[in-house]
């Protein structure tokens, strides 16, 4: 292919849209210019795409079909949960819970006006938190057992029952522990023995220890199947607790007060120590005026770093003005494109007295010749002026470039003085990171013995106070009905909790699949204009099905509306290069691009698919033509477009397989060849359909999509991953592509209940029907060689006369590009055409006038492709 496309070629014929098209099928025209469109809402499309139900309506809809989808594991959730709450409601035995209420105040009685050791700040929320600790303690439960001497009781000695009720309520209590904060028990002391610390193990977990909301409250509560027994011991776990408090008080006390005499005099050395250490690096280093010295070194910076900005600028415009003009001792004729040269008023007197030279010479080459003596003489003085233009320009690059060399030289100066200024700061900032270490140190440890000092001589007044924060304020009375178990609450939270964990596991596992199953995600998720959506075909003996008559009814249709939706899609601007892809393997493009370019061929237009995937080529197999000659041989040099270019059966529809792997598929689409190619293919045809690969795997589709003028995306039910989708979209806008919309593939309208519609269902497959007999098929069928010829199946009649003799006006216009007496039989064999063509028109002879079509296309299609090549 020549790399130079001839001017004639340049631009689309506006008539070239309509040869072979039928104009009584409007349906598949596109709109008028002007009138938008969302290449949504015909079709498959409709209800899906630009038109949309109530919201509330559409999404209490999807809701109901979650569940339906999942109502096995909704209903095995709901029963477990139900039957083991229920079994366990009617099957446990009555617990009784003794009950006693404390008061915890933040502050002990103020008999002292400082702060004791183990007071609690207002602000201080942990306090109480490590009061509920304590309560649950170990130690307290020891201590409450051996006041009521409880170590052989039966209800803590007793080993629980191994009953049918537990066993079902371990996976409940087990999931119930997941939602509730963790219960920590300490760990048994090394002076219990193993039976002791079975019965605090099980004291502890009847006790529960719980805070009154909004107050300073806490109820201790103890659970037995004796009544008796747990008030007794409610109320004995109080009196340890509040006992055990000021104990705790007084002891820790007594050792913060020892600890801090300690301390004191450890910290009266550390800060002697520090103080000297500061005094040594003063004198050491004369750092007391070290922060002025610091100031003047940064404002010096800044100046210095302001002069850089603005040298460098300035450097940055005379290099760029000095490139401008130096270009012009190599070109002299580039004088005139430099506004500094021409405003010179020596050149502007120079430039005027050649002009007057050059009219003088061209009045007397009208009478004189060349070698006449003034002829000459107005040469030589021409010739003068050129060399004074010249040397003047010489002179102002000249000065140009000695002014750029100032400034570079300028900036240099002032780069260096700033790297020496940023060393001198540097020097001063480790200077001043010394000083500050010990400056620091010696102020914390001067702080740390104050507050040690003042601390040290509180602890010990306040070590004798023996006044408590907390008290019983309603002691434990013998429970009289039991607490456990709930009928009413248990039953309800069956119910409630059982539906609750239904619903849950149905939409946890709906939504975690993460793949797209119907138009709605793919709109909400991708973006993009729902075009149409494409049954899966389970015929296993089809694999490369083609709409046709003998492919199911709802197959072929979807094909025709995805074609509808694509014509509204597009603008009226002439050609039109459409690529689809998609984001992984297996997802379908290349039967949509197949089954697309035929529709589009059927509807009467001239469509061209190229398999542009070289790297696993199938549009070859799906046509059941040679792979080569193809793209990749036209593109390397190897193949003419006569011989890459294959008709097919289809009429109107033309096949340009892959052709052999190349080494360097990327390289060669995004080639200057690849794109001037494709932009003289248009002038041929009215659409171009590009098959390339996935968008995820290689960047072909990237590189084609920013030639093309919309990517079709195409889109695999229930298989594409929407976080994949939507990272193969923003990878083809990085490259600026322009979307038409996307399809859904592959569409199990069986099995899919989002789909279930008595218009899609397989019993009215056949509303649509096989197409008409009559359907008009394109433009006829392409055979590019040389001796080569076009059997269309057009429309008949006066239509085909008046397309046939439109051609043979713009075959007349192709002969200016046509040279030799080969050109001149095209022309006549046009012009035979056109005279043809108005006969049929008078006569409307229906046959003949396919036959002057035919003719006048395949002369036509010749000369340009050869032409071309």
């Amino acid at each position: 292919m020549s790399a130079q496309i001839p001017p004639e070629f340049e631009q689309k014929n506006p008539e070239r849209r309509l040869t072979g098209a039928d104009s009584s099928a409007d349906v598949t025209s596109p709109p008028a210019s002007g009138v938008g469109t969302s290449g949504a809402g015909y079709g498959y499309g409709y209800g899906y795409g630009s038109s949309v139900a109530n919201p509330s309506e559409l999404t209490l809809v999807h809701y109901l079909q979650v569940l339906y989808r999942r109502r096995y594991i909704a209903v095995s959730a709901f029963l477990a949960v139900f039957l083991s709450v229920a079994l366990h409601t009617f099957t446990a035995v009555r617990i009784y819970e003794g009950a006693v209420r404390i008061l915890i105040e933040r502050e002990n009685p103020n008999v002292v006006s400082f702060q004791e050791v183990l007071e609690q700040s207002e602000l201080t929320d942990d306090y109480y938190e490590t009061q509920y600790k304590i309560l649950q303690s170990r130690a307290l439960a020891r201590s409450t057992i051996d006041s009521l001497d409880l170590w052989s009781h039966p209800q803590l000695n007793q080993p629980p029952r191994l009953t049918i009720r537990a066993i079902l309520m371990r996976p409940v209590n087990t999931v119930a522990r997941w939602f509730e904060p963790p219960r920590p028990i300490e760990a048994p002391d090394a002076a219990e023995t193993r039976a002791q610390s079975r019965v605090i193990d099980r004291f502890l977990r009847s006790l529960t220890v719980s805070a009154v909301r909004y107050s300073r409250l806490v109820d201790v509560t103890f659970r037995s199947p004796d009544p008796q027994l747990a008030a007794r011991v409610a109320n004995a776990l109080s009196e340890s607790y509040i006992r055990q408090s000021v104990e705790l008080r007084s002891s820790t006390t007594k050792e913060a007060s020892e600890f801090l005499t300690q301390q004191l005099a450890e910290q009266r050395k550390r800060l002697e120590a520090s103080e000297q250490a500061l005094q040594a690096y003063r004198e050491r280093t004369d750092s007391v005026s070290l922060e002025e010295r610091q100031n003047v070194v940064v404002q010096r910076l800044a100046d210095l770093n302001a002069a850089v900005t603005r040298a460098n600028t300035a450097r940055i415009q005379k290099e760029a003005t000095y490139n401008q003009v130096k270009g012009i001792m190599e070109n002299p004729a580039a004088i005139d494109k430099v506004p500094l040269i021409l405003s010179n008023p020596f050149v502007q007197q120079q430039k005027t007295e050649l002009a007057q030279l050059q009219r003088q010479r061209a009045q007397l080459s009208e009478k004189l010749g060349p070698n006449h003596p003034d002829m000459v003489k107005v040469g030589l003085a021409i010739q003068n002026a050129e060399a004074r233009i010249q040397a003047e320009a010489a002179q102002i690059v000249q000065a140009m470039r000695s002014d750029y060399e100032a400034a570079v030289a300028e900036e240099r100066t002032l780069s260096a003085a700033l790297s020496q200024q940023k060393q001198e700061a540097q020097v001063l900032n480790r200077a001043g990171i010394q000083y500050g270490v010990l400056q620091r140190d010696a102020t914390a440890n001067r702080q740390m013995f104050e507050n040690l000092l003042q601390r040290t001589q509180e602890t010990g007044v306040s070590e004798e106070l023996k006044a408590g924060n907390i008290r019983v304020v309603d002691p434990a009375e013998t429970p009289s009905a039991p607490v456990s178990p709930d009928l009413f609450n248990n039953l309800l939270f069956a119910l409630l909790g059982g539906l609750s964990l239904a619903v849950g596991l149905a939409f946890a596992f709906e939504y975690v699949d993460d793949r797209i199953k119907n138009p709605d995600e793919m709109k909400k998720h991708l973006g993009l204009p729902f075009l149409g959506m494409v049954p899966a075909l389970f015929d296993k003996s089809v694999t490369a099905p083609l709409i046709s008559e003998n492919i199911s009814s709802m197959f072929s249709e979807s094909f025709r509306s995805i074609r509808t939706n694509v014509l509204f899609s597009s603008t009226d601007d002439g050609g039109r290069m459409i690529v689809v892809t998609s984001s992984a393997p297996g997802e379908g493009k290349t039967i949509v691009a197949t089954n697309l370019s035929v529709a589009l061929a059927q509807a009467g237009h001239r469509v061209l698919l190229i398999d542009s995937d070289m790297r696993k080529p199938r549009t070859h197999e799906v046509f059941s033509r040679e792979i080569s000659p193809g793209l990749s041989n036209l593109l390397v040099g190897n193949a003419a477009a006569s011989e890459a270019i294959r008709d097919c059966s289809t009429p109107g529809l033309w096949l340009m397989p892959a052709g052999n792997h190349p080494p360097n598929p990327a390289e060669l689409l995004g080639s200057k060849r690849f794109k001037d190619f494709t932009a003289f293919l248009l002038q041929y045809f009215d659409w171009i359909i590009l098959d390339t690969p996935p968008v995820m795997a290689v960047t072909d589709a990237s590189i084609v999509s920013n030639m093309a003028h919309g990517v079709l995306f195409v889109v695999g039910a229930e298989m594409t991953s929407r976080r994949v989708a939507q990272r193969a979209i923003e990878q083809l806008e990085l490259g600026q592509a322009k979307f038409v919309g996307a399809v859904l593939n592959r569409v199990d309208l069986e099995h899919n209940s989002y789909y279930y519609s008595r218009y899609y269902r397989p019993e009215y497959g056949g509303y649509y029907g096989p197409p008409p007999s009559g359907t008009p098929g394109g433009n006829g069928r392409l055979r590019p060689s040389a001796g080569g010829t076009i059997s269309g199946a057009g429309a008949a009649g006066a239509k085909a006369a008046r397309i046939a003799a439109a051609t043979g006006a713009r075959a007349a216009r192709v002969t200016a590009i046509a040279g030799g007496r080969g050109a001149r039989g095209v022309v006549a064999a046009f012009r035979g055409a056109a005279a043809a063509g108005a006969r049929a028109l008078r006569g409307t002879a229906a046959g003949a006038a396919k036959t002057v079509q035919s003719r006048v296309r395949a002369v036509q299609q010749h000369i340009r492709i050869e032409r071309h090549l």
